[in-house]
């Protein structure tokens, strides 16, 4: 090779290693669907601390708050507008895969082409009711109006006690439009509802364990397929079923658990950088420093990988189209 030729060869070895080194350099962005101060804010931001360390040249990962409409507003802008080049990902509301399933309002996007990242908990949701509610037993929810908040058409806060009043005859009043659960929370304190229903265990431990120790709340049931072994003697809502159909209304409903804090790009990234980003998350849910951080706030770390979150929205979309439809009919009742 004559010396033009080296001197070619190198300078341009030397062009594509200053681009891969300027893509690595590019600073990614964590979007988080609800406002601060929540447990898919702090979950999102304890990620966001931690993610970069596990990504090809250890880029920041920087937190941006796009609240609204239960994570709805986020889910449609990654959907239809973010950038496709993997420096983009989100945390929204677990029951955002099942939107364009049951044909919501206002989902602009196909689930299944998301590209699912992972999962930070297979989680565990409850019910609770504010101690002045005078409402402490599930089953008193059959016969007394309950007021709890919500976030969102799309978010657990509004459609499981919707599902619960259909299936069950249960008297939940949800006031929805609340910006994220913390809001909610605040909205008891001042009196303006009375409880709150798909608010995750694990949020409920990290961000208001006092509540519990002072007995403000009173929680009701266990929104999952499984108990968590932490309340034993909590009725599970898998258990108040009483026909084969409403078991598998149930299951459909709550299947979305297993991706209790998810986490996802755009549709249309390279497979080699979802595969990327994949790995880079769940290599952070081993980190030392993410989990010790975790167990000091108090968050639960069950990680569920990316392609099994991906599989478990597909396996939804495979269930009876009765069930499906009975299923979203309940779920879009006003």
């Amino acid at each position: 090779m004559t010396l033009r030729k080296t001197a070619a060869v190198a300078a341009l070895a030397i062009l594509a290693a200053s681009a891969a080194q300027a893509q690595q350099e590019k600073p990614y962005n964590m979007y988080i669907g609800y406002s601060a101060g929540g447990g898919y804010d702090v979950y999102g931001r304890l990620v966001a601390r931690h993610m970069g360390k596990h990504l090809p040249g250890k880029p920041n990962v920087i937190v941006n708050n796009m609240p609204g409409a239960g994570s709805l507003r986020l889910s449609n802008w990654l959907y239809n507008v973010a950038p496709k080049d993997g420096t983009v990902l989100g945390t929204v509301a677990r029951g955002i895969a099942f939107d364009s399933l049951f044909g919501m309002p206002g989902a602009s996007f196909d689930s299944t082409k998301f590209n699912w990242i992972g999962s930070a908990n297979d989680e565990v949701s409850v019910c609770v009711a504010w101690h002045t509610s005078g409402v402490t037993k599930f089953e008193e929810t059959l016969k007394k109006e309950l007021v709890v908040g919500g976030t969102g058409g799309s978010a657990d806060t509004d459609q499981f006690p919707r599902v619960f009043n259909a299936v069950l005859g249960s008297k939940f009043k949800i006031v929805a439009g609340y910006p994220g659960g913390n809001d909610i929370n605040l909205a008891m304190e001042r009196g303006e509802v009375q409880g709150r229903c798909g608010w995750s265990w694990s949020s409920v431990k990290s961000t208001q364990a006092k509540w519990l120790e002072e007995k403000k709340i009173s929680v009701l049931v266990q929104l999952s397929l499984n108990k968590h072994e932490d309340m034993p003697n909590v009725p599970l809502i898998m258990e108040q079923a009483k026909t084969p159909e409403e078991a598998a209304i149930f299951k459909l409903v709550f299947a979305r658990q297993v991706m209790g804090r998810p986490f996802l790009a755009p549709p249309g990234v390279p497979a080699a950088q979802v595969a990327v980003l994949r790995k880079a998350f769940m290599d952070t849910m081993k980190d030392k420093e993410f989990l010790a951080e975790a167990d000091k706030a108090q968050l639960e770390i069950t990680p569920v990988s990316g392609d099994a979150v991906q599989q478990v929205v597909a396996e939804a979309y495979a269930m009876p189209a009765d069930i499906i439809k009975k299923t979203a009919d309940i779920l879009k009742e006003k």
